[in-house]
């Protein structure tokens, strides 16, 4: 495993107040997010988030539409700004690689947050996406645009980013039971991000 990428819960755990403040509420993901509620089964299902962060802006929109959100996240500082926020919601302290949580979900989201795994992580991810999901789920996270690994900084530290190929990417949620909806590499309305948006059949 590169150095880096054992670092990433720490270092959020450290720079939460940084992270809550700097995390732009521009809306920017909206339209994403009303794609990914358009899939979902149930108008108003339960959505898994996974590296909820401080529940700002990504949960907050689900939850202003009427989901109800578990949210998950490593750092317990950003948990506890999620808990100060929205209490009525589930958020719990854990780690997405090791998360057995014995329910399914209409949508399970990692938006900015599985691309901080490993690839030999993100690989294990996708029988945890399956065991998570509901049949019709869907499922939308953010990635690289090509296999590789990608350092940027964060507060003046070494911020750990990773991504397999697109192929890749493919064979593995069509072997756990995903299917591409829509993908777009470097979205330029959305940031740059590369975006998978995918149904559990």
């Amino acid at each position: 495993m590169h150095e880096a990428a054992s670092k990433i819960i720490d270092l959020y755990e450290r720079h939460a107040q940084t992270w809550d403040r700097i995390r732009s509420r521009l809306g920017t993901e909206h339209s994403w997010l009303e794609r990914f509620r358009r899939v979902m089964p149930d108008a108003d299902g339960q959505v898994l988030d996974l590296g909820c962060g401080c529940a700002e802006p990504m949960a907050s929109y689900l939850i202003d539409a009427g989901h109800a959100v578990c949210g998950i996240d490593s750092s317990e500082s950003m948990i506890e700004f999620c808990q100060q926020r929205f209490p009525g919601q589930d958020w719990r302290v854990a780690d997405m690689r090791r998360m057995d949580l014995g329910q399914r979900y209409a949508g399970i989201l990692a938006w900015d947050s599985f691309f901080h795994l490993t690839p030999e992580d993100q690989r294990r991810m996708f029988p945890i996406f399956q065991a998570h999901a509901q049949p019709g789920a869907a499922l939308m996270f953010t990635s690289g645009t090509a296999h590789g690994i990608a350092l940027g900084t964060f507060e003046g530290e070494t911020l750990y980013h990773a991504s397999l190929d697109h192929d890749e990417y493919v064979d593995l949620l069509n072997r756990h039971g995903f299917r591409v909806v829509e993908q777009l590499t470097e979205d330029p309305l959305c940031g740059g991000h590369t975006v998978w948006l995918a149904v559990f059949e």
